[in-house]
């Protein structure tokens, strides 16, 4: 077991700091007023629903863990014969728990369903997968992403991640940019940790190039030899990777215009 460290991170910060601001919500309307009013009556004379309504043309179930896999067979037997999407949401800090929801089509009647449910902390989930075989890959992907536990699933493992991988990186509290296990996880996989300080700890930014190298990039119409020293260029630079594919241009650079406005 490694160290522990608290893993405080751009995700708890308030992005937001106008006091009048308002995250836009979406209208919810009665689902007896819309065309899923056969099937909710259906469904509630032997499923207990905690709250049922219409959203962005979804009918929204919400239902206690214990009833997922009978209001989906059910959902099953009512025409939802497509599974499209099962995933979770972390309410650990507000909830103690996540928000697990499934997502079924009708595919006659071009009807979709989101079933919703709360799984807490160290709980465990019915796997719906003997239902749904689509469902197995969403279920791994719950247990890699969140760390919730889905019994009776037919291959409980990770899908995304190293089977031996630390921390379950769709937490809020998980760092956004990995923490000391994810760093040097690859060097230490690959090379041993003696390597550490000859080869360096892991880019985790992919967007990040660095306009002072010229080892790995080659700067385009303002070349340098390989690790020499770089130009000081005044505009915007282009950059190709050492192997990469050629950039294509249909136009010189010396005949480009910026407009400040639209013609």
């Amino acid at each position: 077991m490694r160290k522990y460290s608290d893993k405080k991170n751009a995700q708890l910060q308030n992005y937001y700091k106008d006091r009048f601001y308002h995250a836009p919500h979406t209208k919810k309307f009665d689902v007896n007023e819309s065309i899923f009013k056969q099937d909710y009556e259906v469904l509630k004379t032997q499923i207990e629903i905690i709250n049922s309504f219409i959203e962005l043309d979804f009918w929204v179930i919400e239902i206690k863990k214990e009833d997922n896999i009978k209001t989906l067979e059910m959902l099953k037997t009512l025409g939802y014969l497509s599974f499209t999407e099962a995933s979770a949401i972390d309410f650990v800090a507000q909830k103690n728990g996540f928000e697990v929801f499934y997502q079924l089509l009708n595919l006659e009647k071009k009807l979709r369903v989101r079933i919703r449910t709360f799984v807490g902390v160290k709980e465990r989930l019915q796997s719906v997968a003997h239902i749904f075989k689509g469902a197995n890959w969403s279920e791994r992907e719950i247990y890699d992403m969140f760390g919730i536990f889905i019994i009776n699933h037919p291959n409980l493992k990770r899908i995304l991640m190293p089977d031996d991988w630390y921390g379950h990186p769709l937490l809020k509290t998980y760092p956004l940019q990995g923490d000391e296990f994810a760093k040097w996880y690859e060097i230490d996989k690959i090379f041993g940790k003696e390597y550490r300080e000859i080869v360096g700890e892991e880019q985790r930014d992919p967007g990040f190039v660095n306009d002072k190298d010229t080892l790995n990039f080659a700067r385009l119409y303002h070349e340098t030899p390989k690790g020499g020293a770089s130009k000081e260029i005044s505009f915007k630079q282009e950059y190709q990777e050492d192997d990469g594919v050629a950039f294509v241009k249909k136009v010189k650079r010396d005949q480009a215009k910026i407009l400040e406005k639209r013609r």
